[in-house]
């Protein structure tokens, strides 16, 4: 469903999320590890997160990356998806054709329609707060 960038970056930064509101700035090291993610791919995607002013990133000796206070709260997962998927999660057709809506439907699209509303409902109602919570209490995990 997501593309694999997108895994790691919402594995990264529901990882990011929980070491800032512990104070805590992580290095890339740690990120790719935590998430057993390749550290250059993770080092692509972070930046693409940065960029879009997801993260934060920090050079130096103190350098890391960390989502300033209160972000946890106001980002959600449609910002991380959108940022590295784009749109095209809500748009899709479920057998892949490139055009597929009302006036000509596959025949998944009458039901599928309704998934897709339900996904985006879902990552646009849930913050990396919600989900570093669940990992701080061990009610989740990041990597297996």
């Amino acid at each position: 469903m997501f593309s694999k960038a997108c895994q790691y970056g919402i594995k990264a930064s529901v990882y990011i999320a929980s070491q800032s509101l512990l104070g805590n700035r992580v290095s890339l090291k740690d990120i790719a590890f935590s998430i057993n993610s390749p550290e250059a791919f993770t080092a692509k995607i972070l930046h693409q997160l940065a960029k879009q002013n997801i993260l934060t990133s920090l050079k130096g000796p103190t350098g890391g990356f960390e989502i300033p206070m209160g972000g946890a709260e106001t980002i959600h997962l449609s910002h991380i998806v959108a940022a590295l998927d784009g749109d095209s999660i809500y748009r899709g057709c479920a057998l892949g054709f490139d055009s597929c809506d009302a006036q000509k439907p596959c025949s998944m699209h009458n039901k599928f329609v309704g998934i897709r509303n339900d996904l985006k409902d879902m990552l646009e109602n849930t913050s990396l707060y919600e989900l570093a919570n669940g990992l701080d209490d061990g009610m989740s995990f990041l990597k297996r």
